[in-house]
């Protein structure tokens, strides 16, 4: 076993490593850009090694840095996690060159697998099924559209060198294709350097079932499962379980074996996934098709863990250091149901688009001791305080749960969300719980069109009654006071009169709408009052930010946190955040208007799609955005006339910039 490595990458991922090798006593090296000065990983690691700025083409991507970080440390190996240089097979070379250990496979399996194109006719022969399309080199738009309509729409492009949902477009028409190519190989170009795309038909109502496989380098390969990842939102995973849900054991076999006989067609060694699309078919089963093999460890790898109980970073140290699988395929056994929920930076109202910002408050299940200890598991790879930066991917976190059944793990997560505390920037907590809520989910009715057929119930959902987060404010506010007094009757704060009743005025202001409160006190009794609305009010703190409350005769228990003018109100139902009403702020409303489109996050301009003159109207795209590995086009607010663009493409803009100036339609 190896007694030192090197983890090549950051985040939960850098983290999840450091854990495994710390337990089997290996010592760990990390490396970190400026942006990770002080990230978690780093403090998870025996060692640091700073290696370039803050953008990962500045750091996590320039191999040679990585490599010499490596050798400077002693270090035998290189755990390349997944992104960045993990599906490289330059850098798996370089690494072997250098005398290292690539924790990975060999580079002749990365790159048979790597390049979707090749990978299609290398498992034609092998005999695996793959998804009518066309697979070859050429890449001439002309031909390429030609191709698609000879397949016939809809269709789907893909970046052959593509992963996690980068470089991917559906296109329904012939008219939407030239478009569609040129966003889809900007974006494949920016993030894996290599712009070839592929063309297959799209399969209307897809599940992505991906196999679990490793391989030893004694030519033994055994699959751990299932993973069903069909809840996604722009081709990225938003939940995953495992096993999938339906799936017969005979068609679960089947697949396994396609898989291992995928993997060993390249002489696959390390963990692995093949995936697969898969439609049902007339008699309740699944017909499924070969779409591409990650060689890499998964994100979702840990739902795979938890039914298997089996550590998969361990499995990993073990098989590179030349040991062989530790269970052939008849010893594995798999024992109930696991989700995977992937946290992230995200604004779903918004179209999903990145966050940034400071976490002011993280607090997960873990830190609530009434889970029951294995049931539930966060991967993180921040902290509370930390900066969530736009040069990374917009995860935070994965929130794991594992129930007898799937019932019982979608009851725990429901739970395991409720308990996940995020302030400071946008989550996709609460969007998160409606879909596990879902029809469709909770159903089991799956396919990667899920969050668009619910979107009714998932967008835009009703906030927390108003009255709930008043009342929260207040048993906050009453409860900070309560903390001042002292046994002089004079600093008590209770609103004692000795004649009539008191009353004090709670002003909130909720998604810009002012909501006027007050609370009346009289003979020990307590009331909230909006208007003509009276809510019978009792409070009583639990700890710093938890209070029980009785409103209107139901019992609440709610969490708040107070950050400057802002309060973050926390319930088992759902959560809103409202701030302090100032009228001198509202006095001068529409003031500060500026007629402009503005970034709603901070990146850098790809393209302006308008011209200073151009007539435009609501809805148009005017300008595409880079934002953590994403692209993320920006539309006209109104109709107008473009009087001027503020910056050129390539420029970095920071969250409010404003991009380009309207005029009002002549």
């Amino acid at each position: 076993m190896f007694k030192k490595i090197l983890i090549a990458n950051r985040g939960e991922i850098a983290c999840r490593v450091a854990a495994t090798a710390k337990r089997m006593g290996v010592r760990t090296v990390a490396v970190y850009s400026d942006a990770d000065a002080d990230a978690k990983h780093v403090h998870a690691c025996d060692e640091a090694v700073h290696i370039g700025g803050s953008s990962p083409r500045e750091s996590y991507l320039l191999g040679a840095r990585v490599i010499g970080a490596a050798l400077a440390t002693g270090a035998q190996a290189v755990h390349p996690g997944y992104g960045f240089l993990s599906e490289n097979e330059d850098f798996a070379q370089a690494c072997a060159d250098a005398g290292l250990v690539f924790i990975g496979p060999p580079p002749s399996a990365i790159k048979a697998m790597g390049l979707k194109a090749e990978s299609k006719q290398l498992m034609e022969k092998a005999g695996v099924p793959l998804v009518p399309g066309y697979h070859g080199a050429g890449q001439d738009p002309q031909m390429l559209k030609g191709e698609a309509d000879r397949i016939g729409y809809p269709v789907l492009i893909k970046a052959s060198a593509g992963g996690g949902g980068k470089g991917m477009r559906i296109v329904t028409k012939t008219e939407e294709f030239d478009a569609a190519l040129a966003s889809c190989m900007r974006e494949a170009i920016n993030s894996f350097g290599d712009d070839a795309v592929l063309i297959e038909r799209y399969v209307t109502r897809p599940r992505h079932i991906e196999i679990q496989v490793f391989g030893d380098s004694h030519g033994d390969c055994v699959y751990l499962f299932e993973r069903d990842c069909s809840v996604q939102r722009r081709h990225q995973k938003v939940l995953e379980e495992a096993p999938a849900p339906g799936m017969s054991e005979a068609r679960r076999a089947e697949m396994g074996a396609a898989a291992v006989a995928a993997a060993k067609a390249v002489g696959y060694v390390g963990a692995g996934t093949v995936e697969f699309i898969a439609e049902p078919t007339a008699d309740g089963d699944l017909r499924f098709f070969f779409m591409e093999m990650n060689t890499r460890l998964q994100v979702e790898h840990p739902v795979t863990e938890a039914i298997t109980g089996l550590d998969l970073v361990e499995w990993q140290l073990r098989v590179a250091s030349g040991e062989p699988l530790p269970l052939k395929q008849h010893e594995l056994r798999r024992h109930g149901h696991a989700i995977e929920a992937r946290i992230c930076a995200e604004n779903p109202d918004s179209n999903f688009l990145p966050a940034t910002g400071r976490l002011e408050v993280y607090r997960t299940p873990s830190d609530a001791v009434s889970f029951e200890r294995g049931n539930v598991r966060v991967d993180a790879g921040v902290r509370e305080g930390d900066a969530i930066s736009p040069f990374y991917d917009s995860m935070i976190a994965k929130l794991i749960v594992w129930g007898a059944d799937r019932a019982q793990a979608l009851a725990r997560l429901d739970a395991a969300l409720a308990a996940t505390h995020i302030v400071g920037l946008h989550t996709n907590v609460a969007f998160l719980r409606r879909v596990a809520a879902s029809r469709s989910f909770a159903q089991a009715d799956l396919d990667t069109a899920l969050i668009e057929r619910e979107r009714a119930v998932l967008f835009d959902a009703p906030p927390l009654p108003i009255e709930v987060a008043a009342a929260g404010v207040v048993a906050h506010a009453l409860a900070a006071e309560q903390t001042l007094e002292d046994a002089d009757p004079w600093s008590r704060r209770a609103g004692w009169r000795l004649h009539g009743s008191a009353a004090r005025r709670f002003d909130i202001e909720a998604q810009g709408t002012h909501h006027p409160f007050a609370l009346e006190r009289s003979a020990g009794a307590q009331t909230l009052v909006s208007g003509a609305q009276r809510w019978p009010l009792v409070t009583h703190a639990r700890a710093a930010n938890t209070h029980d409350v009785t409103l209107g005769g139901r019992r609440l228990n709610l969490t708040v946190y107070a950050t400057g003018e802002r309060f973050s109100v926390f319930s088992p139902d759902g959560s809103a955040v409202v701030d302090e009403f100032d009228p001198i702020a509202h006095s001068a409303d529409g003031a500060h208007e500026t007629g402009g489109l503005a970034a709603p996050m901070p990146g850098k301009v790809i393209a302006f799609l308008a011209k200073a003159g151009d007539s435009v109207t609501k809805g148009q795209p005017l300008a595409v955005m880079e934002a953590m590995k994403m692209e993320h086009t920006i539309a006209a607010p109104r109709d107008g006339t473009v009087a001027e663009l503020l910056y050129a493409v390539g420029d970095q803009v920071n969250e409010g910039g404003e991009l380009l100036r309207l005029a009002p339609a002549a």
